[in-house]
């Protein structure tokens, strides 16, 4: 397990503080969670770039346009 040391204002460590308070958690923990959902966000957000290079902008439109009809039929 690795330390890192990061400079925060005051204030937002405060208010960090407070939600790891709320969350019946430790900072460290809440560090570590918002750590998780951001390389999560990050590897999906690659994944989806990496296919989208790959794949047709004409399907991708047609796709859509099937969304929108299926959309339109429920209302």
């Amino acid at each position: 397990m690795s330390t890192l040391t990061i400079r925060l204002p005051e204030e937002k460590h405060a208010r960090l503080r407070q939600l790891a308070k709320h969350r019946g958690i430790s900072v460290n923990k809440l560090m570590e969670e918002l750590a998780t959902i951001s390389l999560a966000e990050f590897d999906a957000e690659s994944r989806f770039r990496a296919l989208a290079a790959r794949g047709s902008a004409d399907e991708g439109l047609a796709l859509l346009d099937k969304l929108d009809k299926a959309f339109e039929s429920r209302k």
